[in-house]
């Protein structure tokens, strides 16, 4: 029997980088995953192709809608190759599995295919497609089988017309009518790809605004700007049947009066969330225990109530996001090796990848009010920046919020173009307890969009903004 310091089950962003994370270490390391491909739910059927859908699905916008501003003319019809773009998404994702197999090569990590499932604590089965199985022992296990698209009991996924994100990604046709059902990340980013594409697309919301565990100002902003663009949203409404009859899906809810809502398109996607997936993974004989809602029990440490088992992403408490579970795939590592690493989960941001693109760290308005933390706002709008007047993106914001007392920035949302790469600058100034008026006295090249950071750190400062 083949043994090893540390075997991993599940091959995602969690996974494959806690893996990297012990070969670096000099740990011997196993990785176990069931599908051919190496990278998960993210880099097979989450981050990468959307976002590969979303750049592609944004071209093709732009040079519908946008070239002709800066003086570029098209003598001949733009058409849609739906299925150029969607190969071309299949190439993405290809490309980069095959990145995460080199790197496990180069680290020398050992990968398994097939379902990782615990005999005992220290026991790992490992059955291949083709029901052959193979047993190997470890030290220590870290299991990373992330999630899974949730649903509502009463709706029947029949993968065709009724989908979840996977379909959505590999759709032959694009809807003329796209009903979606969750108004988070997954429904808005894959909502904006078709209606880029043509679809008419409708977003039935539970709650009472769009992206609802973000800063209520920024799910204002993206409702006005979504709306433009040509959504239809129906927030506060809560969905009660599906059905589908041929090629018409009829979606009925519950509005906010009590009235029925019926809504019929061509397809419908289903977006409320995602579940821990640990199916398989016979956890009762390794004695690992979940909570009442599927996820493994861990402690500060994401050790489980086995002393040698440890979990990490999607499959613990927590947010759902790639970066958290990296993160977490190497503080579980660094423990192993005796070192002392920190995750600040207030400091994990969340990105939403449409166009404007959303990003949050740190504390809501909601959340300060909630937890009766007096505090201030400096707010700053795209539209006041040349950079963004340059580019026609003038839409959003930046708010930062900090102590009234202490000035220390508590939290910042952001709602524009490349919001999600501007967060990192936020993150980076909270992680070394930053104030307002630290952002402020940085210098910020000009012209950038990353200038209305620093302006709203001015107006969060005795209202000191210079440019509006």
């Amino acid at each position: 029997m083949k043994t090893y310091d540390i075997v991993i089950i599940g091959s995602g962003p969690g996974g494959y980088v806690a893996a990297i994370r012990a070969g670096q270490l000099g740990f011997k390391t196993a990785l176990v995953e069931k599908y051919n491909t190496l990278g998960g739910t993210c880099l097979n059927v989450g981050c990468i192709p959307s976002k590969a859908l979303l750049d592609s699905s944004h071209h093709y916008e732009d040079t519908l809608k946008h070239l002709d501003a800066h003086g570029i003319e098209l003598s001949g019809e733009v058409t849609l190759n739906l299925e150029k773009m969607i190969a071309r998404k299949a190439a993405v994702v290809e490309q980069t599995c095959a990145g995460v197999k080199f790197l496990m090569d180069k680290n020398k990590v050992e990968v398994f295919t097939g379902v990782g499932s615990f005999v005992s604590p220290t026991q790992i089965k490992i059955t291949a497609a083709d029901a052959t199985e193979q047993l190997i022992e470890t030290k220590y296990t870290i299991i990373a089988t992330g999630s899974k698209p949730a649903s509502l009991p009463f709706i029947t996924l029949d993968k065709e017309r009724v989908i979840t994100s996977t379909e959505a990604l590999k759709l032959k046709e694009v809807p003329k009518h796209l009903i979606v059902i969750g108004g988070g990340v997954i429904g808005l980013e894959l909502g904006q790809v078709y209606s880029r594409l043509g679809a008419k697309v409708s977003v039935v919301e539970y709650t009472d605004s769009i992206i609802p565990t973000m800063d209520r100002g920024l799910g204002r902003e993206l409702t006005k700007v979504l709306k433009k663009q040509g959504f239809d949203f129906y927030t506060g409404h809560q969905v009660k049947e599906v059905t589908r009859e041929g090629a018409t899906v009829t979606v009925k809810a519950t509005t906010p009066k009590g009235e029925e809502l019926s809504l019929q398109g061509d397809y419908c996607l289903v977006a409320v969330g995602r579940r821990p997936y640990t199916e398989g993974l016979n956890l009762e004989a390794a004695g690992v225990h979940k909570d009442d809602r599927g996820r493994v029990v861990v402690n500060d440490h994401l050790q489980t109530n086995v002393p040698n088992i440890y979990a990490i992403g999607d499959v613990v408490r927590g947010a759902m996001l790639a970066h958290k579970a990296e993160e977490e795939g190497v503080l579980v590592v660094e423990q192993l090796a005796g070192q002392k690493p920190h995750i600040d989960y207030n400091l994990i941001p969340g990105v939403v990848y449409t166009w404007p693109e959303v990003a949050s760290v740190g504390k809501s308005e909601e959340q300060l009010k909630a937890e009766g933390v007096t505090y201030k706002v400096g707010q700053f709008a795209f539209r006041a920046l040349g950079r963004a007047r340059a580019s026609m993106d003038t839409d959003g914001f930046v708010k930062i919020l900090a102590d009234t007392k202490t000035d220390e920035v508590l939290g910042v949302h952001i709602i524009g173009a490349r919001a999600a790469d501007m967060i990192a600058e936020a993150v980076t100034a909270m992680e070394f307890k930053a104030s307002a008026e630290d952002i402020a006295r940085i210098s910020h090249a000009h012209p950038t969009f990353t200038e209305a950071v620093k302006e709203a750190a001015l107006a969060a400062t005795e209202n000191r903004a210079i440019h509006s």
